[in-house]
């Protein structure tokens, strides 16, 4: 029985008795935060292979005092570090950021909430001239919806959308699906090779990346399923906290990114504007 998992760093754990050439691994722990960064690059499309990920790189930030359920203390470091990494990741430029997902469905609504906390500027130096908004970056925020509701894919959403505004970088946040309980609900994952939504739970989507949108593609996301077995069956899991857990990783991953895209703002006046 396969399990799936949509996180680089349990593939690798999975591959580990593979003779993996072509992949390497650092790992940095930020005590005072209480955070793990691990960052993996792949180089080669045999391990690509090997894994289930396409070459490019990931980066895996873990909450190591628990799950993203509730606030703690080190929020602010915490959110500073994820939007170095993404910083990291992503040239910036015009960018668009897309919450992928089920809005009415909480284990999926992470995209979508976390798109409500993006702070948007495109509009700002076209519709109000007397604000001044020299030093932000060009910013666009859409929700996608589903298949199901919207009839269109979403790769196809924003990819018309990213032509039409123009944007050189595509940020995509989506939930994900892991195979360790340990990551459930704490392990939030960058990569710079795109995304396949529902890929995860088996419902893959069109994938959304350089190659299909052409614009680079980063995705974001963390785990609020997992792919569980019992007596040869296979069933996703969520945790009875969903509700506050998916609320408060999308505050994080969405402050993260304000914070990567807005450099010259401090991260109490991001809150305030959104």
């Amino acid at each position: 029985m396969t399990i799936r998992t949509d996180l680089a760093a349990e593939a690798v754990m999975q591959a580990q008795d593979i003779s993996l050439g072509g992949v390497s691994t650092q790992t940095v722990t930020h005590e005072q935060a209480a955070l793990e960064i691990q960052r993996i690059r792949v180089f080669t499309q045999q391990a690509a292979q090997a894994l289930g990920k396409p070459v490019g790189r990931y980066v895996t930030v873990r909450l190591t005092d628990g799950m993203a359920d509730s606030y703690s203390e080190q929020a602010k470091l915490r959110t500073k570090l994820i939007a170095q990494e993404i910083k990291a990741l992503c040239r910036c430029g015009s960018v668009l950021v897309a919450g992928l997902g089920n809005r009415d469905i909480t284990p999926d609504a992470v995209g979508p909430l976390c798109a409500d906390r993006v702070f948007a500027t495109r509009h700002i130096g076209e519709l109000a001239a007397d604000i001044d908004g020299q030093g932000l970056s060009e910013v666009s925020v859409i929700q996608t919806g589903v298949l199901g509701r919207t009839g269109i894919e979403s790769s196809d959403i924003v990819k018309a959308v990213c032509e039409r505004v123009g944007a050189g970088t595509v940020i995509a946040v989506d939930a994900l699906a892991c195979a360790e309980a340990e990551n459930l609900g704490r392990t939030i994952q960058l990569t710079d090779t795109g995304i396949s939504p529902g890929s995860g739970v088996a419902n893959a989507r069109r994938e959304l990346s350089r190659r299909t949108l052409g614009a680079e593609c980063i995705a974001v996301g963390i785990p609020t399923v997992i792919d569980f077995g019992a007596g040869g069956e296979t069933m996703m899991v969520t945790p009875r906290n969903i509700d506050k857990l998916v609320k408060n990783a999308a505050d994080y991953i969405a402050m993260a990114i304000n914070l990567a895209l807005h450099p010259q703002l401090t991260y109490d006046e991001l809150m305030s504007l959104v």
